[in-house]
């Protein structure tokens, strides 16, 4: 069974209100995210006035906890019935006060770790204003979230000295590559190498970046796109347990010729042992800043232990500036039982080229929200995306294109193959030209094939034109295998279980040429 669903309305809410009253402090297990530090006003408030609840946020300085007062009035209990009900729900501030009491990574300096304490002051504000995403808002209509809210979520804790991961591990030498490695979230010192000869670019964690460039370019970047991805909850969620920040700088004029490999390894992992499993979460962030005529290939992978249950909640952010270049390559094989959220933001400048190459296969929940902002004229923009869902497997990809300038260029490609009943895909493609944006040309085309019955795929590619001296197409394909191509496997001495690998190669070796 195929299914394409086109959804074309969404609900947008605002609360405003004020009540006065008598006000007391929500009681909870241990260091109480909801108390205000000694002396300090709340910064977050959450103010009752009958079913209507309305959030007051204070600005406070860097170091100091996130705090929320509420009324007798809005008990946990008026909350959770409540069919539309504002501010964070218990799982949410339960979540939030873990992350909120980790510790930074070992090595960071005061500055670092100034610029990581504004980065979790404002996402905690954004995580409290949001709700914990489910099927009744559009974005995530068909990926349910319900499974993991049921779970327990810890955060996982910091690699000790004794089991620092290395790259030789994974067969990988720093000697022929250029590798980054995050073990559970965190940069490893031992593993990512720092500035380099090559004109001054600079890969690895903030504890090891030069004071001058933590001024120039991460503390004017880090966190921008928060202004333009709508408000996406995880996003909020990855920078409030962020424990330290990996950074990639190519300086202007600057081409690096070798391949820069970003390994993210996830070695920690809950039980399914007791009342409910227990996902181990990471929170690994990575900004990258590619300078003038500057050009990178930078190739993102995801790997972790088999059979365990963790929940890795990653963010990219790229900047790219006049002319810039990046080639960017993405995998995804984590192990079946666990959770992957990503999103990747890129903000490109005039003239400049960004080109995504995609491959999913792993995970049970795979979440990647690809926002991109065309910022100048004459900038391109290539994505090509394959995904594979087997047993039990959900495959999400949301993405959202905007072009503002003339002359832009994009192009998208999606490919899905679903090879169980029991497999689903999404894809959420949105293309937007706006008015300035004269002389587009943008492409999107979507192709998903089913191999077994009752496969799902649930697909929405959305092109919105102002402009009217454009260049504009989409469309999307969904079919099973014929008849005839069964029996030509078949003739072959190939089973039904073994002719859906020549396809897989085929689908995404296609994919995978720009």
């Amino acid at each position: 069974m195929a299914v394409a669903t086109v959804a074309t309305s969404s609900l947008h809410l605002a609360c405003s209100s004020s009540a006065a009253g008598e006000s007391k402090v929500l009681s909870r297990r241990g260091p109480c995210l909801l108390a205000p530090a000694p002396g300090r006003a709340s910064p977050l408030k959450l103010v009752s006035n009958g079913s209507r609840v309305s959030m007051r946020i204070a600005r406070k300085g860097p170091g100091v906890k996130n705090s929320a007062i509420a009324t007798n009035e809005a008990s946990l209990s008026e909350q959770k019935s409540s069919t539309l009900s504002f501010g964070p729900d218990v799982f949410v501030l339960d979540l939030a006060e873990k992350l909120e009491e980790l510790d930074y990574a070992p090595g960071l300096n005061t500055t670092a770790k100034e610029v990581l304490s504004r980065l979790r002051e404002r996402s905690a504000e954004a995580t409290l204003s949001l709700q914990w995403p489910t099927n009744k808002v559009e974005a995530y209509r068909y990926t349910d979230l319900r499974f993991l809210k049921n779970s327990g979520v810890e955060p996982a804790s910091l690699p000790s000295q004794d089991s620092r991961l290395e790259l030789s591990n994974f067969q990988r030498t720093s000697d022929e590559n250029m590798c980054m490695l995050f073990a559970d979230g965190v940069v490893s010192s031992s593993s990512s190498s720092g500035l380099k000869d090559q004109a001054g670019v600079f890969y690895g964690g903030l504890s090891s970046l030069p004071e001058d460039y933590v001024k120039e370019y991460v503390i004017p970047k880090l966190g921008e796109s928060v202004d333009w991805i709508n408000g996406d909850f995880f996003a909020s969620l990855n920078g409030l347990g962020v424990r330290e920040l990996g950074v990639i700088i190519v300086p202007e004029g600057v081409k690096v010729q070798m391949p820069l490999h970003v390994l993210y390894y996830s070695s920690q992992g809950g039980s399914e042992g007791g009342e409910k499993p227990v996902y181990a979460l990471s929170s690994p962030r990575l900004l990258v800043f590619i300078g003038k005529g500057a050009e990178i290939n930078i190739v993102e992978e995801f790997i972790g232990e088999a059979g365990k249950l963790y929940w890795a909640n990653a963010v990219v952010e790229f900047f790219i500036e006049d002319e810039g270049k990046v080639q960017h390559n993405y995998v995804q094989n984590q192990a079946r039982d666990a959770v992957h959220i990503k999103q990747t933001c890129v903000a490109q400048k005039e003239s400049s080229s960004y080109e995504l190459v995609e491959a999913v296969i792993g995970s049970r929940l795979n979440r990647h929200n690809i926002h991109i902002q065309q910022l100048g004229p004459d900038t391109t923009t290539k994505m090509n995306s394959f995904l594979l869902a087997g047993q039990s497997q959900l495959q999400d990809l949301h993405s959202r294109l905007i072009l503002s300038h003339p002359r832009g260029f994009a192009r998208q490609l999606h490919k899905c193959i679903v090879m169980h009943s029991s497999g689903h895909c999404v894809f959420d493609g949105n293309v937007k030209v706006n008015r300035y944006a004269q002389q587009t040309d943008a492409g999107q085309l979507s192709r998903s094939l089913l191999l077994a019955p009752r496969a799902t795929v649930s697909v929405k590619p959305n092109l919105q034109i102002i402009a009217d001296d454009v260049k504009c197409s989409h469309g999307a394909a969904i079919s099973d295998l014929e008849e005839d191509q069964i029996f030509y496997f078949q003739a072959r001495a190939l089973t039904l279980r073994q002719h859906g690998a020549p396809w897989c190669f085929h689908l995404g070796g296609s994919s995978a040429a720009i």
